[in-house]
């Protein structure tokens, strides 16, 4: 399995380093297409859809299509409705339970996270317009979030987080990973004047717009809005009798399961970056 996750993972940078390092936008667009489509079709299956490839390739076709005829503003305001539904109905979901998995409220659920789909993945390509940089860093916030969560519940763990969803979750280790995240971001701030390749970063540039406090209180809740994104898909995945969203990444489960902790949190991080 290790060797598998290895594997894996060497194609995939294989396939995006050289698309990040060149700043070539077309070829990003096609990645994150492709991307987009298998995501939907994950997402479809989660919630009982039978012609879920079908509905990957339709989500897909319209995803290029909104990317050329969308009307300007109409990207910020689909980051600013996606941070809204977060906050109003997929975060207390968490709480309150999920639909069954037949009938309307079901369907219209799974519309609305199809929704915030779109958005996590418009708002991946605006960061990378702004450079690579600024996306790649909005992006290892999550993943440090997760890396850390992950080694200080191993280490710390004994208060569940959300036992009945993910049981391998502890508060411990997610403030643990809280903590990891806002360490980088000020090594990060600090280390900035004297490392040229580091003024584009994410918590670097709202720093110099928005000051230290409001830095570090958007950062904690970008690490708190990962943390619904990644228990959200694991209630759908339990709800559905999935352990993963699908195979298509051998030893790491599907594309939903690398992205579930960025969906709400890149359409929050696109947002910002507007006013910056």
């Amino acid at each position: 399995m290790l060797k598998t996750r290895i594997l894996t993972a060497l194609v995939l940078l294989a396939v995006l380093l050289p698309v990040l390092f060149f700043q070539y936008f077309p070829a990003f667009v096609v990645v994150a297409t492709l991307f987009l489509g298998a995501a939907m079709w994950e997402a479809a299956r989660l919630f009982g859809l039978k012609l879920a490839p079908l509905f990957g390739a339709a989500c897909a076709g319209a995803f290029v299509y909104g990317m050329f005829h969308a009307k300007p503003g109409a990207m910020t305001s689909l980051f600013a409705v996606c941070a809204l539904l977060w906050a109003i109905r997929f975060a207390p979901s968490l709480g309150m339970g999920l639909p069954p998995l037949k009938g309307a409220a079901n369907w219209t659920l799974g519309l609305t996270f199809a929704f915030a789909l779109f958005g996590c993945f418009y708002a991946m390509l605006a960061l990378f317009q702004h450079s690579p940089a600024f996306l790649l860093s909005a992006m290892a916030l999550v993943w440090v979030a997760d890396i850390g969560a992950y080694f200080c519940g191993k280490a710390f763990g004994k208060r569940k987080l959300a036992p009945t969803i993910s049981p391998g979750k502890s508060w411990e280790g997610a403030l643990g990973g809280a903590a990891i995240v806002l360490l980088l971001a000020i090594v990060t701030i600090v280390a900035a004047p004297v490392a040229p390749w580091l003024q584009d970063t994410f918590a670097v540039r709202l720093q110099a717009k928005m000051g230290w406090l409001a830095t570090l209180a958007i950062v904690l809740l970008m690490v708190a809005a990962s943390i619904a994104g990644d228990l959200f898909e694991s209630q759908l995945k339990r709800r559905a009798g999935m352990k993963d969203s699908s195979k298509l990444l051998p030893g790491h489960g599907g594309v939903l399961d690398r992205i579930d902790a960025l969906i709400p949190v890149l359409p929050m991080a696109a947002l910002i970056g507007s006013w910056l």
